[in-house]
């Protein structure tokens, strides 16, 4: 009777709207880095249904991906998007390491944070050097090129075409490389502010200015942050390269 009288207990209207508690505990910082992850969500994804309506359309003349992006350094051997999943790899690696930074600040582990942290920043700078070295080896092109017909001084005029830019490229439609531009350099920007923000935080956690906050919770917010471009990746590569 005693279990029963507790279980019909009438709760006030002050129990049920009376505020003061948050059901999922997440602080300011953590819900304006979600608002602003949202909202960068939307921008790639216009990017890439864009990407997919212009590949569509321009289809006849749409490179084949595989035969634009083969190279790899220090070697002339044809290795179709290889060097862009060893890219692929070294960030995701780097989401790995992220996982084991926050958690290594959920224990309050000084030397756990400094050294997860560290290692995500490395393969951070390793993936936008390796991006920086695709646009080269884009924007450079083959050895022979490619006679194409371009617009010179308003007038059409047939001339060899190496590489690639925002005006023509030597592998098919110039909306391939204005894409690829745009996409890869956003996502680039974004992977490079992300490396900012973590040797920051890095900093911090050196320094023992986090400790003396009492919590790792910065490392947690560019955590997010992190994730949050190695995702976006994913979709990058799926649906720029792989489809």
């Amino acid at each position: 009777m005693a279990h029963q009288a507790t279980i019909n207990a009438p709760t006030t209207t002050k129990e049920l709207w009376g505020g003061g508690t948050s059901p999922f505990g997440a602080s300011y910082g953590k819900l304006m880095m979600w608002f602003f992850l949202l909202s960068d969500a939307f921008s790639f994804s216009t990017l890439l249904v864009s990407l997919g309506y212009a590949r569509y359309v321009h289809h006849a003349s749409w490179p084949v991906v595989e035969s634009v992006f083969y190279h790899f350094p220090f070697t002339h051997a044809h290795l179709p998007l290889l060097y862009v999943g060893l890219m692929t790899f070294i960030l995701i690696v780097s989401s790995v390491t992220m996982v084991l930074a926050v958690d290594a600040g959920h224990t309050n582990d000084k030397k756990g944070v400094v050294f997860w942290l560290g290692l995500t920043i490395i393969g951070g700078l390793i993936f936008v050097g390796s991006q920086a070295w695709e646009w080269y080896t884009f924007i450079v092109g083959n050895e022979t090129g490619v006679i194409k017909d371009v617009l010179v001084d308003g007038v059409v005029v047939s001339q060899e075409v190496k590489g690639a830019n925002l005006q023509y490229n030597e592998y098919g439609h110039t909306l391939f490389a204005n894409f690829f531009f745009f996409i890869t350099g956003f996502h680039g920007f974004h992977v490079f502010s992300g490396v900012v923000l973590n040797f920051i935080i890095w900093l911090q956690a050196l320094d023992g200015t986090l400790e003396r906050r009492g919590h790792y919770e910065m490392v947690e917010k560019v955590g997010l942050y992190w994730h949050f471009v190695d995702l976006v990746w994913v979709f990058v590569f799926t649906f720029f390269y792989l489809l």
